[in-house]
């Protein structure tokens, strides 16, 4: 199978050329020229299956040029060890139809996991193939999770170096001690002064500047990424929501051919794009339900057609959905409209900020999606109410998610069983899900505050973040975003 660019159909390349260059020269994304087909038959039969076997059959559809050995090999490096479930995304049925999609037994305790764990492994074999002789440069934004997902799984990797660069104020404690403590002899951190859309924007140019490049090749590098700008890294997402429907199947809550609805808390539409991929391949999905925080920029998208950026950031208590350049959403237009608006509409973002859909394209879309936000205070009156109700702990990413969707099932009288995407460990965000549960403040450090909501909640602090207490800060460097092409040198010693 080939891949595209968004921004160019004529751009065509390999699977490990997509994996490899993570990011097109003309700053388009790269897409598969089309999307395989799974039949009822087939999801049936991956019901039987475990998880490691399901992402073996799915990825297999996508990266036709990976042997069966050598993707066998990446998944078995990927989910045999490092999960706490040995279903390694389970799902939990809480009362109403609510199925949640645990994506957070990873060794890290986030979403990022899923796909971070295998990247490294595919970007490994896509490198020996598409590069030989080059050393991966890992350049990646982010906005918490996706940052120590990234480190954990790249650590100590041969071939490859990864430097990471976050918002200084944009992360949570326990996710900025998650990175700054990181071990390995090929990582790299750095906090920049600014937010998340800006070292996006940062990373992006960084990767399709000519010169920079340039000096790269001639020291026998090359950049690639792991954020879901990289189709490596938004391939193995989908076979989480193929999972999911099967473990339904499996535990009798649904049958082969029913459908459902996903909902996804996202900034960045990685994750939902995912499960839109799900659905056209065959994945029997009813709506994709977007739920966003105070940043609503994709929840006025969706409902509108107009994305517009030029408004007021928000600092919220789920700051990995802290965005306002949903960079993901490029891949969705593509496939709606094609690469000619694609170019037209990046461009217009670019330049001003602010572009319109074609009504067209907005039909297509509000035919498949549904939207909503929500802010801080309706966030942990979820989090409040899903635990005295149901006893379930949930983030606070999560609970964006499930205020959404019942706010949705409120509006829309839909009662269609649903699969809802929970990303992160609720210890990860210990301040503002303590404050929830209890409803007051506290005055505790970090880890006396994850002591805490485990006293008060009876659940267990997962072991990878009690233990960061006890290990030192390697990273404390914080830049302008004018330094970031320093950094990356000074990292490379380039």
């Amino acid at each position: 199978m080939n891949y595209i660019s968004t921004r160019d159909d004529k751009v065509k390349v390999s699977s490990c050329e997509a994996i490899a260059e993570g990011i097109s020269a003309d700053g388009g994304l790269f897409v598969p020229e089309s999307i395989p087909e799974i039949s009822l038959e087939e999801i049936s039969a991956l019901a039987e299956k475990t998880y490691a076997e399901r992402a073996e059959y799915i990825l297999g559809l996508f990266l036709t040029d990976f042997t069966e050995d050598e993707l066998k090999a990446c998944v078995k490096g990927a989910y045999s060890t490092g999960f706490s479930d040995e279903k390694i995304a389970p799902v939990v049925n809480l009362p109403g139809g609510r199925n949640i999609l645990e994506l957070f037994k990873g060794p890290t305790c986030a979403f990022k996991d899923m796909a971070l764990q295998i990247l490294p492994h595919l970007l490994t074999v896509a490198g020996r193939k598409a590069a030989p002789g080059t050393e991966i440069v890992i350049l990646v934004a982010t906005s918490g999770d996706t940052g120590k997902a990234a480190l954990e799984g790249f650590r100590d990797v041969p071939g490859t170096k990864i430097l990471v660069f976050y918002p200084s104020e944009g992360v949570s404690p326990m996710q900025k001690l998650q990175m700054c403590t990181q071990e390995g002899n090929n990582v790299a951190v750095c906090a920049i002064r600014g937010n998340f859309d800006d070292a996006q924007t940062g990373v992006k140019r960084i990767f399709t500047d000519k010169a920079i490049g340039e000096k790269l090749r001639l020291a026998g590098k090359a950049f690639s990424s792991a954020n879901s700008i990289n189709w490596g890294r938004l391939a193995p997402q989908i076979v989480y929501y193929f999972s999911a429907y099967c473990d339904l199947i499996g535990q009798g809550n649904i049958k082969p051919g029913d459908k459902v609805n996903i909902v996804v808390p996202t900034g960045n539409f990685g994750n939902i794009l995912a499960a839109y991929y799900a659905g056209e391949m065959g994945l029997p999905v009813a709506k994709f339900i977007c739920a966003s925080n105070r940043n609503s920029v994709l929840t006025e998208f969706l409902t509108t057609g107009v994305y517009d950026r030029n408004r007021e950031f928000y600092t919220t208590i789920s700051p990995s959905m802290d965005i306002l350049i949903s960079s993901n959403l490029e891949r969705l237009l593509y496939t709606l409209a094609g690469s000619e608006k694609v170019k037209e509409w990046m461009g217009l973002l670019a330049k001003e900020g602010r572009y319109e859909v074609d009504p067209e394209t907005l039909g297509k879309i509000k035919e498949k999606f549904a939207a909503g936000c929500c802010d801080d205070e309706a966030t942990k009156a979820t989090i409040a109410k899903v635990f005295k109700e149901d006893g379930y702990l949930c983030d606070t990413h999560t609970a964006v998610a499930v205020t959404v969707y019942e706010e949705y099932r409120k509006s829309t009288g839909d009662l269609t069983p649903a699969i809802i995407a929970s990303t992160a460990s609720p210890f990860k965000f210990s301040a503002s899900v303590l404050e929830a549960v209890t409803g007051e403040k506290s005055g505790l450090d970090e880890f006396e505050m994850v002591n805490e909501l485990s006293r008060v909640t009876g659940k267990a602090c997962p072991p990878q973040l009690a233990g960061l207490k006890e290990k030192a800060v390697r990273f404390d460097r914080c830049c302008e975003k004018a330094e970031m092409d320093a950094v990356v040198f000074e990292m490379l010693n380039i």
